[in-house]
């Protein structure tokens, strides 16, 4: 599943889960599914934010570094109605 896809259905999840129509055992597979999401999409983050952690290069090919020698990262926030 690609990460838009995950963060829809998480969305879909919590509506779900937010209506109170739900029984307990529903809420609690919702909530296992919503967890395994929430995995996958962090591992992608991770893995994206290396990648991107590769890209930012000076044009000497060197990595950009901050001033305890570690690569610049960039700022990432996660959607907060996830």
């Amino acid at each position: 599943m690609q990460f838009e896809e995950s963060c829809d259905r998480l969305e879909k999840i919590l509506d779900k889960m937010n209506s109170g129509k739900i029984s307990l055992d529903e809420s609690l597979a919702y909530y296992e599914e919503a967890h395994q999401l929430i995995s996958a999409c962090q591992k992608k983050l991770f893995e994206a934010e290396k990648r991107i952690e590769v890209l930012v290069k000076l044009r000497n090919g060197e990595m950009i570094l901050d001033e305890e020698e570690k690569p610049v990262l960039e700022n990432f926030s996660f959607p907060e109605n996830l």
